[in-house]
C-alpha cells in the first residue's frame, strides 16, 4: 500500500490557488476538467516532492472544485489537518501575516504554526529540525480563532 493524496473541497479556485500556491509554495502538477461531471481536479505538490509526484503521483494535494457546487462544505469532527514542513517557520509566518492570512496558532515555541484555507482547511507548518531559538512577537502572541 501507498499514499497518493488528500481530497479537499474547494469553493473558489483562485483564491485556493493563490493560498495554496503563492502562499504556502506547493505547485500545481496536473489539472482535470471532467465536463461530463462537471468538476475540476487540481493536483498541487510541494516542491520536494514534485520529482515524486512526477513519477509516481504522490504525495498530493489534490483540489476539487464542483462547477455548479453552491453548497457550503462543513469542517467535520473526524477531520484534522494538512501538515507541511517548512525551512524558517518564524519566516514563513511573517510572510503569510504579510500576505493578510491570519496565524491561528503562532510558533510560540520556535516549532509549529497554523493557519486556515480560504476553505476553513487547518494547515500546520512545522519547522524542519530543531525548533528555533524563542522569538518575538511570536512567542507572546495569542491564538486566533480555531485551529
Amino acid at each position: 500500500m501507498k499514499y497518493l493524496h488528500t481530497m479537499v473541497r474547494v469553493r473558489d479556485v483562485e483564491a485556493s490557488l493563490e493560498f495554496y500556491c503563492k502562499h504556502l509554495g506547493l505547485e500545481e502538477i496536473r489539472r482535470i476538467d471532467n465536463e461530463g461531471g462537471r468538476f475540476t481536479l487540481i493536483f498541487l505538490a510541494a516542491p520536494e516532492d514534485k520529482e515524486t509526484s512526477a513519477t509516481s503521483r504522490s504525495p498530493e494535494l489534490e483540489l476539487t472544485y464542483n462547477w455548479d457546487g453552491d453548497e457550503n462544505y462543513e469542517t467535520g469532527r473526524s477531520w484534522g489537518h494538512l501538515a507541511y514542513v517548512v525551512d524558517d517557520i518564524y519566516a514563513t509566518c511573517q510572510r503569510l501575516m504579510d500576505a493578510g492570512i491570519t496565524i491561528n496558532r503562532p510558533p510560540r515555541e520556535g516549532r509549529m504554526a497554523f493557519v486556515k484555507s480560504p476553505d476553513d482547511i487547518s494547515i500546520e507548518l512545522l519547522q524542519k529540525g530543531d525548533a528555533l531559538p524563542l522569538q518575538e512577537p511570536w512567542k507572546s502572541m495569542e491564538n486566533t480563532g480555531s485551529w
